[in-house]
C-alpha cells in the first residue's frame, strides 16, 4: 500500500505539470484574443470608424493588434493576430492565428506600432489559405477602407476591393500600405491553443468554442451591425 502511494504521487505530479503547462500555453491565445477585441473596441469608438455596410456585406475580417512597422531606410512591417470567416449562418467562425510580415524601400526611420484591420470581400481568399499563406498585393490587392459610423455612411462608396484596410496609431488612422505583405496561418498558435490535430481549415468551417475570450470576440464583431 505504501509502495503505491509513493508510485501515485510522482504520477499526480506529472499530471499536474502537464496541465499547468497547456493551460499557460493556452493563454497566450487567449491574450491575443483579447487585445483583437480591444482593438476592434477602440476602432469603434473613434469618431470615423469601420462602416457597418462592410461589416454586413464582406466574409472575412483580419485583425493584428500592435502590427510593429519599423524602417531605417528599408522598412519591414510583423504582426501576429487572427482570422475570422461568416459562416452560412451568418455566424462568425472560430478566430484562427495569422502572421502579417512584410517589406519596403523608400527614405523612412523610426519604429511604429500599429493597430490594424483587414476586410475581405469573400472568405475563400483566407479559407483556401489553409495551413500556407499568401502576399496582399501579389495574389491580392488591398485598399485603404472607406470610414463612416452608420450602415449607409459608405453608400456613395463602391465597395468592389477584394481587401479593405484600416490601420491606427495613437488613436488616430495611420496611413501604411500592406500590399506586398505576407499573410501566413500560424500553425503553432493554432495548435497551442486547440491542439495538434486540428487544421486552419476546420476552425474557419466552425463556431463552436466557447472560450469566453472567443465569444466576447465574436459579441464586439457583432456590435458593428
Amino acid at each position: 500500500m505504501k509502495n503505491f502511494k509513493f508510485l501515485g504521487l510522482p504520477l499526480l505530479l506529472s499530471a499536474f505539470i502537464v496541465l499547468t503547462s497547456a493551460t499557460a500555453i493556452q493563454e497566450k491565445g487567449i491574450k491575443k484574443i483579447n487585445e483583437a477585441t480591444a482593438v476592434l473596441k477602440d476602432f469603434s469608438k473613434m469618431k470615423e470608424t469601420i462602416p457597418h455596410q462592410l461589416i454586413e456585406e464582406y466574409e472575412g475580417i483580419v485583425i493584428i493588434p500592435k502590427l510593429i512597422n519599423a524602417g531605417f531606410g528599408i522598412g519591414g512591417k510583423r504582426g501576429q493576430g487572427l482570422a475570422m470567416v461568416k459562416l452560412a449562418d451568418g455566424k462568425w467562425s472560430d478566430p484562427v492565428f495569422v502572421t502579417l510580415t512584410g517589406g519596403s524601400i523608400g527614405f523612412q526611420i523610426g519604429v511604429q506600432s500599429v493597430d490594424m484591420v483587414l476586410v475581405f470581400h469573400h472568405k475563400g481568399v483566407l479559407t483556401e489559405v489553409k495551413d500556407g499563406d499568401f502576399t496582399i498585393g501579389g495574389d491580392i490587392s488591398a485598399a485603404a477602407g472607406p470610414v463612416g459610423r452608420s450602415s449607409t455612411a459608405s453608400t456613395d462608396y463602391k465597395l468592389e476591393a477584394e481587401v479593405y484596410s484600416y490601420s491606427r496609431s495613437k488613436g488616430l488612422f495611420a496611413g501604411i500600405s500592406v500590399n506586398g505583405s505576407n499573410l501566413a496561418i500560424n500553425k503553432s498558435a493554432n495548435a497551442e491553443f486547440y491542439g495538434d490535430s486540428v487544421t486552419s481549415g476546420e476552425i474557419f468551417n466552425r463556431a463552436t468554442s466557447t472560450n469566453a475570450a472567443v465569444v466576447k470576440l465574436k459579441a464586439t464583431l457583432d456590435s458593428f451591425k
